[in-house]
C-alpha cells in the first residue's frame, strides 16, 4: 500500500503545478467578442486531462482489491454475515458423516473439523 501512496504523491507533484499554470486566466479569456459558452468549451477542451485524471485514481483506490487474512490452523473464526446454503459435513443419527446444506447465521463461530 505504501508504494501506491508514493505513486499517487509523485503523480500529483508533477500534475498539480502544471494544472495551476494552465488554469490561470489568459488574455483570450477576456475577449469581449467571444461568447461565454465558447470560452467554457475551449477551457474544457484544453483541460480535459485534469477533469478525467481523478477517475482512474478513484477506480484504483476503490474496493477492487481482495484482502486476505491468514488464520492459524485450528483457530475459530466468527462469521460476519449469514451464509445461506453453505455446504457442510454433518453426522446423521447413525454417526456417519454425510453431505448437507444449511444456513450459517451471523455471529456463529466456524472451526475446522479435527481429522480422525
Amino acid at each position: 500500500m505504501q508504494w501506491l501512496i508514493s505513486l499517487i504523491v509523485a503523480v500529483l507533484q508533477v500534475l498539480l503545478p502544471w494544472a495551476v499554470k494552465q488554469s490561470r486566466p489568459t488574455a483570450g479569456d477576456a475577449d469581449p467578442d467571444r461568447e461565454t459558452r465558447d470560452k467554457l468549451r475551449d477551457s474544457v477542451r484544453k483541460h480535459w486531462m485534469i477533469i478525467l485524471l481523478p477517475l482512474p485514481l478513484v477506480l484504483l483506490l476503490s474496493s477492487c482489491a481482495v484482502r486476505t487474512v491468514y488464520v492459524r490452523d485450528g483457530t475459530p473464526v466468527r462469521l460476519r454475515e449469514t451464509i445461506e446454503d453453505a455446504k457442510v459435513w454433518v453426522k446423521n443419527s447413525d454417526g456417519e458423516v454425510v453431505a448437507g446444506e444449511m444456513d450459517l447465521p451471523e455471529g456463529w463461530y466456524a472451526l475446522p473439523m479435527p481429522e480422525e
